[in-house]
């Protein structure tokens, strides 16, 4: 917005005068509704209204950072910024980006913003999140409860304006929505979950997900143990994408220069399967990651992280590219605009290598003599990011001659994630995004798993 513009220049302006070699001004404003439902009615919903800014000023090699809420308070922001720069050390790493030019592709083109989600009414949300919870109890007499029937949905705005020729903004919108399902019989109670997100309203079935999180659920009554073995698994894509999350952290550049990622010193090795490329790319329609530039101005791009199995590279925001003697690859990300920019994904996913290497995911469950479908995986967080270490509890459905015979509680599988990934036999055709995280089903060879 032009007053938002104004501010920014003020700010920056404002700080350059009070001995600040380089400023950024950040702002986002906001507007936002959550809630959740229970038993056909809502049982918790918050509405609100966000403005905040921050200011970011190099002064003699060195970082100072301050934010607020109220613009009444930008000489004090100023004032504090420019002050703590006094008091850190000085990094000859740190740096802005520079110019407007660097946008190679059309804001007006990616489509982030939704005016039916930006103008949705607080009694249609409800309706919709009271549409899972509906489907769920509606898909078997089964499920007798669901616990956090919720949806998110949100509309603003990002501008971002520095004193190196950064000026730019975008509007944005984001709806999602999650459930678990409890399914009840013979004294025995399984879970099942499901979520969705789009920047567009009309891309969320939210009925769906209220259907896939009750078939979770009930698919898993009656689980047996099985005996330890090693055997194929095949991970659902939920699954597979909170693996890709754990791994999502040492793509980081900033990992890797901190002696944090399992990836240091391995570009232009084959880490993984010649199956798969991993690619991030902000350019995504529609999807949560996707936006025209990062949160520092760099235009955000595709990247090819790994291609046929083979590290390219890491993702980059502007303070770890100049460290690495690269450029940025727009990967920029803050929490708000309380935080300083790191280093994250935008949208991150699983890619075969060629159109032959997707198979059905029925013909997946069919090429197994014996082996498991893991649907849900307890504990993925606890991997070790640096060592990709991990020993996680699953559960599933047994398959044995090609087909499915029952499903399966308290199993373990452990190993390492660079080791499950190479061992990628086939993908799936049914690729989900969850969040900035997309993968199609695996079908990883050989696994222990433990009973």
């Amino acid at each position: 917005m032009k007053t938002n513009r104004e501010f920014a220049s003020r700010i920056v302006e404002l700080a350059l005068k009070k001995g600040a070699d380089q400023a950024e001004a950040y702002i986002k404003s906001s507007k936002n509704l959550s809630l959740e439902v229970k038993n056909f009615a809502v049982d918790a919903i918050e509405s609100s209204l966000g403005f905040g800014y921050s200011l970011r000023v190099i002064k003699d090699g060195r970082l100072g950072f301050s934010y607020s809420t109220s613009a009444d308070e930008m000489e004090s922001v100023v004032k504090s910024a420019t002050e703590s720069a006094d008091w850190t050390d000085r990094d000859e790493y740190l740096d802005l980006p520079s110019g407007t030019g660097n946008l190679k592709h059309d804001i007006g083109k990616l489509e982030i913003f939704d005016k039916e989600a930006a103008d949705l009414k607080e009694d249609d949300a409800i309706n919709h999140v009271l549409s899972i919870e509906k489907a769920a109890k509606d898909f078997d007499d089964r499920i007798k409860k669901t616990r956090k029937a919720s949806g998110t949905f949100s509309s603003g705005e990002i501008l971002i304006l520095n004193s190196k020729g950064i000026d730019i903004s975008y509007p944005y919108t984001k709806a999602a929505a999650q459930v678990i399902t409890v399914a009840e019989e013979n004294n025995e109670a399984q879970m099942g979950w499901d979520a969705d997100g789009s920047r567009f309203l009309s891309d969320i079935s939210f009925k769906n997900i209220g259907i896939n999180a009750a078939k979770r659920a009930v698919q898993l009554l009656g689980s047996k143990k099985i005996t330890t073995t090693k055997a194929p698994v095949i991970l659902d894509s939920s699954v597979a994408a909170e693996f890709l999350g754990v791994f999502a952290s040492s793509l980081s550049a900033e990992s890797v220069q901190k002696g944090r990622s399992l990836l240091k010193g391995k570009t232009g090795r084959k880490i993984i399967s010649s199956n798969i490329n991993l690619i991030d790319s902000g350019l995504m329609q529609r999807r949560l990651g996707t936006r025209p530039f990062d949160d520092e101005g760099v235009a955000t791009s595709e990247k090819v992280l790994i291609k046929e199995g083979v590290l390219q590279g890491q993702l980059h925001n502007t303070y770890t590219a100049k460290k690495d003697g690269v450029r940025s690859t727009g990967n920029a990300v803050r929490g708000g605009y309380t935080g300083l920019p790191a280093v994250g994904i935008t949208n991150l996913y699983i890619n075969a290598v060629s159109g032959s290497d997707i198979i059905p995911f029925n013909s997946l469950i069919n090429s197994i003599d014996k082996g498991l479908y893991i649907t849900e995986a307890m504990g993925v967080h606890t991997a070790n990011p640096i060592s990709g270490e991990f020993s996680v509890g699953v559960s599933g459905l047994w398959i044995e001659n090609g087909a499915i015979k029952f499903p399966v509680k308290e199993a373990v599988i452990s190993g390492n994630i660079l080791g499950l990934f190479e061992k990628i036999k086939a993908i799936g055709d049914d690729v989900r995004f969850y969040g900035g995280i997309g993968s199609p089903s695996l079908l990883i060879g050989p696994t222990d798993i433990s009973a």
